[in-house]
């Protein structure tokens, strides 16, 4: 996807992955094949979260969340540890990355069931199943008051 000249992150991303990118030496990469995993953690926008740019998760940061993932900035899961994974798909749907089922499920406590792929430190999850869905958990207004605008 390009807006105004600029390719965002998940488009750049998805065509990575999904398109087969060309090393130097003209041949096609060829994706390695994904581990199967399950994760368990709370569904995150991934600039506010993975940036810092915004301090909150849960319930103080899901008005933010929503407006990024509705602009186009990709979805992705933030475990217990703290490790970030960049969704690039969701079950059976045909539209990735951007995909609007996935704000849905933004500041829930999620289990999912997929494959992982790590490519440079950057770890991207196909998830074929959403196994156990919390809702929202994580409750921090008290703490945070509502982000972007804080206490």
């Amino acid at each position: 996807m390009r807006l105004r000249g600029i390719v965002t992150a998940g488009a750049f991303a998805a065509a990575l992955l999904g398109s087969g990118a060309y090393l130097s030496t003209g041949k096609a990469a060829t994706p390695a094949p994904g581990k199967r995993v399950q994760v368990t953690g709370e569904v995150i926008e991934t600039w506010c979260s993975v940036s810092a740019i915004m301090y909150a998760y849960g319930t103080a940061h899901h008005q933010c969340a929503a407006w990024c993932t509705a602009g186009g900035i990709p979805v992705g899961l933030k475990d217990k540890d703290g490790a970030y994974y960049m969704i690039l798909k969701i079950e059976e749907e045909d539209s990735n990355v951007a995909n609007p089922r996935l704000a849905h499920f933004l500041s829930h406590d999620v289990t999912v069931d997929g494959d992982l792929i790590e490519r440079d430190g950057v770890k991207y999850l196909l998830v074929t199943k959403v196994t156990d869905d919390k809702g929202v958990v994580n409750m921090t207004h008290d703490v945070n008051g509502i982000v972007p605008f804080g206490n």
